[in-house]
């Protein structure tokens, strides 16, 4: 018997089943922030870099795939009448079914702060830097499991 036509074989199916592979299942973001301090894309960007890659292509993919589950953000606060910059941020994941989330966090995590004499712009960059502590903490959460 010849291999080498069965080994064309072999790697022209491996090649098909690549090819017509089911794409990965972006990750999804619900987002419920304040759009003062932070836009959807800056919170999207933000969760895809801190969760996204970094824990659903590890060993945790095998059992917390992406297609179950969905991160919710929220981002809150503003100036309140000492202006005063207050923020509190949010991340919660939680199972999907297709599009469907049901708010039952399997990992939860909030960050806050206050920065007196802040301006709009640094306003909005605590915004983020709480939003990225909270999806770190998520994310440290997860990898410990």
């Amino acid at each position: 018997m010849n291999a080498k036509p069965t080994l064309a074989a072999a790697l022209l199916g491996l090649a098909a089943s690549v090819a017509f592979a089911a794409p990965a299942r972006p990750l999804m973001v619900v987002d419920h922030s304040t759009v003062s301090l932070i836009d959807k894309a800056d919170v999207q960007a933000l969760v895809k870099e801190h969760l996204g890659d970094e824990v659903f292509n590890t060993r945790l993919a095998k059992i917390m795939p992406a297609r179950r589950w969905a991160f919710l953000t929220q981002v809150e606060g503003g100036f309140n009448d000492a202006k005063i910059c207050v923020v509190t941020a949010r991340v919660a994941m939680v199972p999907r079914a297709g599009k469907k989330l049901t708010f039952a966090p399997e990992k939860m995590a909030t960050s806050f702060d206050a920065l007196p004499g802040a301006t709009q712009a640094q306003c909005k960059e605590l915004a983020k830097a709480k939003l990225v502590e909270s999806a770190k903490a998520v994310r440290s959460s997860l990898m410990t499991n």
